[in-house]
Parts: structure tokens; sequence; C-alpha cells
């Protein structure tokens, strides 16, 4: 078991890793691993009392505690380049609506699964493409939004009231909503796999129907940022759109780009501005970085690193790294020589790589195999 002494060492090597990483004289990869409640809610051996998603997700108290108990967790065992041990000033936490809040803010039912996260089931399938049309544009803190500030006023209150875990008090509060999952993929989340069709047989309608979902996200975003009393428009805009890597380049221009570039004008002042892109999308990279100043870009799995580098040039920061499968079911010995693979790839040329999990860490990862990706990123001559 680390002590806070080991706690204390690993937390100054890493300020001298961002430290050089920032000022561009990187003295190695930084390493950061993605991960959320669904590490507890969903192993096995971790969640002993076996709370669901659909109680911690409809019960403020609930989602609060386990709040309170990943953020323990994943201080305490997660190897990575971001401070470890539990911070004297407390834990933060978050409301947590995974990733189904913008389809349920639009009218869709959330659906708990079994061993599932939750989601939500398409409404516009079939003869009802046109049923959001037909209704009024929701409120921007309606519906589940409302929830939203519900258990965010909540949370407050209970820090207020000196709420602790194992000792740990609560730290910061943060909203949830705060970006977008991405117009194209809440058109995906209503429409369904129907839309990929009306792609080609129908595409005035996926224009007006990115047009509406567009509408409502930045009014949305807009109320959000009023309530918690944040000015509009920040110098970046981080945002994210997964299902981009269902269409080719010459589509992405003709209907997603032109709400991507609203989007951006809405809520940034120039950038450089970020994009978090599960899948494949990398044949879009080179679009995004020049009509959308995005300078930034999580990857997921496959990706070609070191064709990626050459397209990108070495002035664009990427985070990519092993596969989540090849971390969840390979041993270490596999995870080392996959990382040594990517760190050799060329990705690293120009100093501005970040090695993570592609894309968000699976329940019942083994710990060893993330010790064997950090080891593996410390090793001498990486740069």
């Amino acid at each position: 078991m680390r002590t806070e002494k080991d706690f204390q060492k690993h937390n100054e090597e890493v300020a001298r890793v961002w430290d050089a990483f920032n000022a561009g004289k990187p003295v190695r990869v930084p390493m950061v691993i993605s991960c959320n409640v669904r590490m507890l809610l969903l192993d096995r051996k971790l969640n002993q009392k076996n709370v669901t998603f659909k109680e911690y997700s409809e019960e403020p108290g609930i989602m609060l505690e386990k709040q309170m108990e990943f953020q323990n967790w994943y201080k305490l065992n997660v190897p990575q380049d971001a401070r470890m041990g539990i911070p004297a000033e407390g834990l933060d936490v978050s409301v947590d609506l995974q990733n189904y809040s913008e389809a349920a803010w639009f009218g869709c039912e959330v659906n708990y699964r079994p061993g599932q996260v939750p989601d939500t089931e398409p409404i516009l399938s079939g003869d009802k493409k046109n049923l959001l049309f037909d209704k009024k544009m929701p409120e921007p803190l309606s519906g589940i939004m409302a929830k939203n500030i519900r258990y965010y006023e909540y949370f407050l209150e209970k820090k207020k009231e000196g709420y602790s875990f194992e000792g740990s008090p609560v730290n910061k509060v943060f909203l949830s909503g705060m970006w977008t999952d991405g117009v194209f993929t809440a058109a995906v989340n209503l429409r369904g796999t129907e839309l990929f069709t009306d792609l080609y047989e129908d595409p005035a309608y996926v224009k007006k129907l990115l047009a509406f979902i567009n509408q409502g996200i930045i009014s949305r975003l807009k109320a959000l940022k009023k309530y918690c009393g944040e000015p509009e428009k920040n110098k970046t805009l981080g945002f994210a759109d997964d299902s981009i890597a269902n269409i080719s380049t010459e589509m992405y221009r003709e209907f997603v780009l032109p709400f991507h570039k609203e989007l951006v004008a809405a809520f940034s002042n120039g950038g450089p501005n970020s994009i978090h892109l599960c899948g494949d999308s990398t044949r879009h990279f080179k679009t995004i970085r020049d009509e959308l100043n995005v300078k930034q870009f999580d990857t997921g799995f496959p990706v070609d690193f070191s064709r990626l580098r050459k397209e990108l040039g070495e002035d664009v920061t990427l985070y990519g790294g092993p596969n989540v499968n090849l971390l969840l079911r390979g041993d270490a010995a596999a995870v080392r020589t996959e990382v040594k693979r990517i760190l050799q790839s060329g990705i690293a040329t120009g100093g501005k790589f970040i090695l993570k999990e592609a894309n968000n860490l699976a329940p019942e990862t083994p710990l060893s195999n993330l010790h064997a990706m950090y080891e593996t990123v410390k090793e001498p001559g990486k740069f």
C-alpha cells in the first residue's frame, strides 16, 4: 500500500512532467486515464452493496455517496500523471447524467438495463421523424436539466452541512451538461440508424433536424452558463461528436460542419479549440483543424498514429493510446508492447502527445495493466 510519502514523491514528479510539457520542452510523454463511476457500479468486487445505475441516477444522496467513493478510489488506485492521494481540501463531485442527457432533454426515455450504463431509445424512428418539429422546443432548464439543477443544489447543500466520505469533505461541486456530445450524435440518438439512410433519401430533412437540435443545444448551454454565472464565451471550446465516425468527410462538410461552426461561434473567442472523438474519425481531423481551429484532439480507436502526426504537423496536441479492450482483456506484456509501438510510431514528434486509454476505461480492467502502461511510458528515451 502506498504511503503519503509515496504520493508526495509522485505528485512532485507529475508537476515537473507537466511544467516541462507546457513549456514545450517535455521530458517524457505524460499519461492520463479517463474513467467514471461505472468503474464502481459495474465492477462486481467494488460494488459491494450492489447499487444499480437506476438507484444511482434517481436518488441524489446515492449519487453523491458514489461520486465521493469513486473519487476516493480513483485518486488512490489509478496510476497516471495526475495528483494522487486524498487532497486535504476534499474530493470534487459532479452531477452525473452520463451520456444520455441531451437525448433525454429532447424527450427520449432513459432506460436502465442490467450490467449497462443508462441509455435512451430513438423517438423519431419510422413515421415519427417529424415529431420534434410538431412540438415546442424544450425550455432550456426543463426536464432532465431541472433534475440536473436540483441535484446540483442538493450537493451544494450537503457540502454546506459538512458531508464527508471516509473523513474527506466535499470540495468543488460541478453541474452536468456544460458541454455537448455533438449535434450529429444527438441526431443519431433521436432518429436512430435511419438517419444514415436519410442522408441519401431525404437530405433536406437531415439539415432541418440538425438545425433544430443545434438550436436547442446552444440555448441549453447558454442557460446553464447564465445559471452558473459563467461568461457565455470563453477563449476556447471543447466539445464532442462521436457519430461523425460513421460518415465521409464530404458528408461531414455538407451536413455537420456548418453546425459545428455555429456552435464554436456561439461559445469560443477564437480558440484554439478541442474535440473528443471516439472511434476512428481521423479522416476528418484536418478539416476540423482548419475550419474550427481545433488544435487538441482526444482520439479513439483504431488510429494510425504515424499518419496522423504527419498529416496534422507538430503543433497539434493529440491524446490516444491502447484500445480499452486490450487493457481489459490483455496481459501486462501485451500492454507494454502496444504502448512501445505507439510511442515509436512518430506520434510524439514535436512533444505534443499525451498517452491515455482509447477510450474511457472499462469496468474490471486490471490495475496491473495500467501500471504496465505507466511504467512503459516512464522508461527513458521516449523523446
